[in-house]
């Protein structure tokens, strides 16, 4: 018998979604569920790689830890991984097939509905409940007609619908009784009730408001949630909460780490572990910003268009900061794309980011990279070289590193190979691995390195104990029974 699904659209992108659903996830599965998540279609360049092979967005491989079960592409069967501003690479079910602009996309994306719906079926084959996840604003009416990712998967799945709000971003009333407005009849009948997410202060001041929703809307309301502090230790979705994050300062540590954020950032969760860090001070660089004088590391994290980004680099001037860094004896490490503008040499003969190219990089590791051939995308384990601490980390690029420095690896996979750079004097590296911080003694390893303690403890017992946490506060301040009874 197929699972009962229920669908939560948002009033438009960022309003917590993601993270509800993650803890509704593990609230149905401390009742003793089965539960599966399912987002048709997400953009994000935060994407993980699914013990299946194949990659989706971050936030569906978290909801399915939420769920206690191993992630799989048909979690998250279209992901859309931005590569400009108006083109992206398209993967279906977990494998690239190609790149569009954002208007061929509009007009390729309703043959995908197939695939998207294929993978539904499975999920409901597999669980007794699926939490579905739509993508940007339900409210999007100038994309109706082909969306797959919103009312048209709704209608096409016959799914009940709860519309979620952001109050902490204002304006919460306006979105929500305005989308109620302009969806189409239809649309609006799908869906059954509304939540206000992210209340600060005293929840009785919006009790007004919430009646005011529901009398303009006719919609019940279904949760007035908390902020909720903790959930900020959880892994971001996407690029849009990069440009959130703010710097922390530390005086005491004994390891300041500086981050340049450039446009195509990817998987800057990879940083989280040492962001938890007490003896780590993360130092994010937005736009416009400097290299700080007091810098220890530079990490370059990885990109979705690395060619693109180290233009963007050098247009901040952040070239010439790392290498007056490098010569005062600073270190740096580059992460995937980041470990590619390191070296020589970035040449894209086949145009995978775009016109065929070739660009100089920083020339900080003897190395040069080719993009081109099968996207690597892998779980591995290994440990840290020579001989160091063990890790599980995973691969997702496109290209190929060669050249001397490679002679000194970063890690040494069980697979039998090798895998990053070393400089001569060990003071930069780079490396293929995504999640090397979330193993705690490679994590422990590379702080004790560069002369510091590791006193977060469990990086995955946080997040375990933060989903848990989540779950309470959604059974706290969601009717979780009665979207149960509306889940078909």
């Amino acid at each position: 018998m197929a699972a009962r699904a229920i669908m939560f659209q948002g009033t438009g992108s960022s309003v917590g979604k993601s993270v509800l659903i993650a803890g509704l996830a593990r609230a149905l599965v401390r009742r003793g569920f089965s539960v599966r998540p399912f987002k048709p279609q997400n953009m994000s360049n935060n994407a993980a790689v699914t013990e299946d092979g194949g990659e989706i967005g971050r936030a569906q491989a978290l909801q399915a830890q939420a769920c206690l079960v191993p992630a799989s592409v048909d979690m998250n069967p279209v992901l859309l991984k931005p590569e400009s501003e108006t083109g992206a690479q398209i993967v279906v079910h977990g494998r690239m097939i190609g790149h569009a602009r954002a208007r061929a996309y509009q007009e390729m994306k309703a043959g995908l509905l197939p695939s998207v719906l294929e993978s539904f079926a499975r999920l409901r084959e597999a669980a007794e409940i699926v939490l579905v996840e739509g993508a940007g604003s339900a409210s999007e009416i100038n994309l109706r007609r082909k969306d797959i990712a919103n009312m048209g998967f709704a209608r096409a799945a016959g799914l009940p619908v709860v519309l979620i709000g952001d109050i902490d971003r204002g304006g919460v009333i306006a979105a929500l009784v305005g989308t109620r407005a302009v969806l189409d009849p239809e649309d609006a009948a799908l869906v059954r009730g509304f939540i206000v997410n992210r209340m600060r202060g005293d929840p009785g001041l919006f009790s007004e408001g919430m009646e005011t929703i529901a009398r303009h809307t006719g919609w019940p309301a279904l949760g007035l949630v908390p902020y909720l502090q903790a959930a900020r230790a959880l892994p971001a979705e996407d690029a849009a909460e990069v440009e959130a994050l703010e710097s922390a300062a530390r005086p005491s540590a004994r390891l300041r780490i500086a981050v340049p954020l450039l446009p195509r950032v990817a998987n800057f969760d990879d940083l989280d572990p040492l962001r938890a860090e007490p003896d780590v001070e993360l130092c994010f660089l937005h736009p416009g910003m400097v290299l700080p004088r007091a810098c220890d590391l530079v990490i370059l994290p990885g990109s979705k268009a690395t060619i693109a980004d180290l233009a963007a680099l050098r247009a901040e001037g952040w070239d010439i900061d790392i290498a007056a860094h490098v010569r005062a004896g600073g270190r740096v490490l580059g992460l995937c794309g980041g470990y590619q503008m390191l070296g020589r040499r970035i040449a894209d003969p086949q145009g995978i980011e775009g016109p065929p190219q070739t660009a100089e990089g920083l020339g900080l590791l003897d190395v040069e990279t080719i993009l081109g051939g099968a996207k690597q995308l892998k779980r591995i384990t290994g440990a840290l070289a020579p001989g160091g601490a063990r890790f599980e980390a995973y691969e997702m690029h496109v290209g190929c590193t060669t050249g001397p420095a490679t002679a000194r690896p970063l890690a040494l996979l069980d697979d039998g190979r090798t895998d990053g750079a070393q400089s001569t004097n060990g003071r930069v590296a780079g490396t293929y691995l995504h999640g090397l911080f979330l193993s705690d003694s490679a994590r422990a390893s590379f702080l004790a390195a560069h002369g510091a303690v590791a006193g977060a403890g469990s990086h995955a017992g946080k997040i375990e104990a933060t989903l848990d946490a989540l779950a309470a506060h959604i059974e706290a301040h969601v009717d979780v029974g009665r979207l149960l009874s509306l889940a078909r």
